[in-house]
C-alpha cells in the first residue's frame, strides 16, 4: 500500500532499480525520453507516449514504465492521464490528489466529474 508521502519515482511504488525495460535503451527509456518531451502545462496520454515511443498499441506499457520509476525520478510522470482525461487513479485515492495537486501547479484545470480538458491542455509534438 502507498503511504502518505506517494509520489511516483521516489521509490514508494516497490519498484526495484533496475526492474524490468531499464536497461539503456530498453523500452521504457524510450518511454521515458517521450514523457520528458512533455512541457510544463500539458498533458499526453498513455496511449499516445506509447505511440510517440514506437510501441503503438501497448498504453498499458507506459503505466506499467511509470511505476517503475526509480527514486529521485524527473520523469514528470503526473502529465500522463487516461484517453478520457481523466487520472487513472481512483479519485478517492492519495496518488488521485497528489497528481491532481502536480497538474494544477501548471495550470490544468482538473474537475471531478469532467476531468481534463484533452482540447484544450493535450500536448501535440510537432515533427
Amino acid at each position: 500500500m502507498v503511504g502518505a508521502g506517494f509520489r511516483w519515482g521516489d521509490g514508494a511504488s516497490g519498484a526495484r532499480p533496475g526492474g524490468p525495460g531499464l536497461r539503456k535503451g530498453g523500452p521504457y527509456a524510450a518511454i521515458y525520453a517521450v514523457v520528458k518531451r512533455i512541457p510544463r502545462g500539458r498533458v499526453a496520454t498513455y496511449g499516445q507516449i506509447a505511440s510517440l515511443a514506437g510501441m503503438a498499441g501497448h498504453a498499458r506499457q507506459v503505466g506499467y514504465a511509470l511505476h517503475h520509476l526509480p527514486g529521485g525520478s524527473r520523469v514528470p510522470w503526473h502529465r500522463v492521464i487516461n484517453a478520457r482525461g481523466r487520472i487513472s487513479f481512483h479519485p478517492s485515492s492519495m496518488e488521485w490528489a497528489v497528481q491532481r495537486a502536480l497538474l494544477e501547479a501548471e495550470g490544468i484545470a482538473v474537475s471531478m466529474d469532467r476531468g481534463i480538458s484533452l482540447a484544450r491542455v493535450q500536448w501535440r509534438p510537432s515533427g
